[in-house]
């Protein structure tokens, strides 16, 4: 059976296709400086980011919760973690530049 992306190959299996990137971090953030960081995805920088999503604490105590799909970011906050979580699933991701965006290790 051939793919219906037109590449003529076989089917590609979802792990084929996507990427995801996953830290946890103590390091906390300012509202701002996660909406900025969200607002460079569409930049193509990082790869072809699908989705993110976050909880990580505040620089104000608070906890902030984020979640973006292209053409949509919703940055709120919300119930406290024991620890920072990020999450970005897309295609071509770097790994190395999204850890230097978040300015995590």
């Amino acid at each position: 059976e051939t793919c219906s992306c037109g590449c003529g190959h076989a089917h590609h299996h979802a792990d084929e296709v996507f990427t995801s990137w996953g830290v946890e971090t103590t390091r906390q953030f300012t509202r701002e400086e996660i909406e900025d960081i969200l607002s460079q995805f569409t930049s193509g920088l990082y790869g072809a980011v699908l989705r993110a999503k976050g909880i990580v604490a505040g620089a104000d105590g608070q906890w902030i919760h984020f979640d973006y799909v292209p053409g949509e970011e919703n940055v709120r906050t919300g119930a406290a973690s024991t620890i920072g979580r990020l999450c970005v699933i897309g295609s071509k991701i770097d790994e190395k530049a999204l850890a230097a965006l978040f300015q995590v290790k």
